[in-house]
C-alpha cells in the first residue's frame, strides 16, 4: 500500500507540537534526560510522538475529510484523553498519594475512578494536547490548513502507530479498569466519536465582522481553562475542602464562560490574528506554571523559552506588518 505525507512540514510541525506542549512544557517529561538519559529519553520521546502526535493527525485529518470545525476537534480530543488516560496509562484509577495524580486520587474519587482527574485532564489533553498544537500548526502553515495531509495509507500508518502504542501502555501500566469500567468508558468513547461525525461545521463559530476584543482580552481568555485546572489542584490540597462536585463545576463553567467569550467577542475578519493572541495566552500561562511552580524541573525554563521564541518569531512572520484594529470601548482594546 502507498503511504504518501504530504506536506512533510506541516506534518513534522504538529508531531513535534502535540507532545511537546504537554509533556516537555509542563514538565511531564523532564527535558534534562535528553542529557542524563539520552537513549531512554529518546524511546520515551518516540512512544509519546506514536500517541500525542499520531493522535492529533487522525483527529485533523478526520476533521478535515468530513469539512467539520473545532467542535469535533474538541470532542475527539476529549475521546484522545479518556484513551490516553484511562485506558493507556491508567491515571483515572491511579491511587491516592501517587504521582502524577496525588491528592486527586482521593479528592473526587468513588467507585474506583478519580473523576475529577478525569475530567481535568480529559479536557486539558482536548484543549492542550490536540486543539493547540493543531491550531498553531494552521497559523505556522496557513496556505495547507484546508488541505489533507496523509493518504489512506498514510492514515492506516498512523493509526496502526498510535494503537500500538496505547496498546503498549496499557499492557506495562498497571492499576487497570475493571471489566465493568473498561466498558463504560469504552462507551463514552462511542459517543464521542458519534457527537464528533453528527456535530455541524459551524457550531463554535465566531460572529461575523471585526473583533470586540483587543490582544490583552484574548490572550487572558486562553489562561481560563488552566487557571481553573489550577484552581482544582489548589482546593484539591485545602484543609476544609470544597466538595470535589463544586470544584468539577467550577472547572466546567471557567471554561464554557471563556468559550463564550470567545464566540461573542471574535470576529471572522482578522481571525488569525485572534487565534494567535488566544493560543499566546494558553502558552504564556503554562510559561507562568514553569517559572513559579516547576522551575526546579531541569531544563523546563529552556523549553518555554523555545516557545516563547517560536511565539515571537510567528508573529513577527505573520503578524508584524500590523494588527487590526478594535472598536473603541470594546473588551480589551487597548
Amino acid at each position: 500500500m502507498r503511504i504518501l505525507i504530504r506536506p512533510r512540514w506541516p506534518v513534522l510541525a504538529l508531531l513535534l507540537f502535540a507532545p511537546t506542549i504537554p509533556e516537555l512544557l509542563t514538565g511531564s517529561t523532564p527535558i534534562s534526560e535528553l542529557v542524563f538519559d539520552p537513549v531512554g529519553f529518546a524511546i520515551g520521546f518516540l512512544g509519546i510522538v506514536g500517541l500525542y502526535g499520531c493522535g492529533a493527525l487522525l483527529i485533523r485529518e478526520f476533521a478535515i475529510v468530513f469539512r467539520k470545525g473545532w467542535a469535533t476537534v474538541l470532542l475527539l480530543g476529549a475521546a484522545y484523553g479518556i484513551a490516553e488516560e484511562g485506558l493507556a496509562v491508567h491515571t483515572f484509577f491511579e491511587p491516592a498519594g501517587r504521582a502524577p495524580v496525588g491528592a486527586l486520587g482521593a479528592y473526587g474519587h468513588a467507585f474506583g475512578v478519580n473523576w475529577l482527574w478525569a475530567l481535568g485532564l480529559t479536557a486539558f489533553h482536548a484543549v492542550y494536547s490536540i486543539a493547540l498544537p493543531i491550531l498553531l500548526t494552521q497559523l505556522w502553515f496557513p496556505e495547507v490548513k484546508g488541505e489533507r495531509w496523509l493518504d489512506p495509507g498514510a492514515v492506516g500508518l498512523a493509526a496502526g502507530v498510535y494503537l500500538f502504542v496505547v496498546g503498549l501502555f496499557s499492557v506495562v501500566v498497571g492499576y487497570g479498569p475493571s471489566p465493568v469500567l473498561l466498558a463504560f468508558f469504552l462507551g463514552v468513547e462511542a459517543v464521542l466519536l458519534g457527537l464528533a461525525y453528527l456535530v455541524p461545521r459551524d457550531l463554535l463559530s465566531v460572529r461575523t465582522g471585526p473583533p470586540r476584543i483587543g490582544p490583552w482580552g484574548l490572550a487572558f481568555a486562553g489562561t481560563l481553562f488552566f487557571d481553573a485546572w489550577f484552581l482544582v489542584l489548589i482546593l484539591s490540597g485545602g484543609g476544609g475542602r470544597v466538595p470535589a462536585p463544586i470544584a468539577g463545576l467550577a472547572l466546567v463553567l471557567i471554561s464554557l464562560g471563556a468559550l463564550a467569550l470567545v464566540l461573542r467577542r471574535v470576529g471572522v475578519d482578522d481571525l488569525d490574528w485572534s487565534k494567535f493572541y488566544f493560543a499566546t495566552g494558553m502558552l504564556g500561562v503554562l510559561f507562568a506554571w514553569d517559572v513559579v511552580v516547576e522551575f526546579t524541573v531541569p531544563g523546563i525554563l529552556l523549553v518555554a523559552a523555545v516557545f516563547a521564541y517560536l511565539q515571537y518569531r510567528l508573529y513577527r512572520t505573520r503578524f508584524g506588518r500590523g494588527v487590526p484594529s478594535v472598536p473603541l470601548g470594546a473588551s480589551g482594546a487597548a
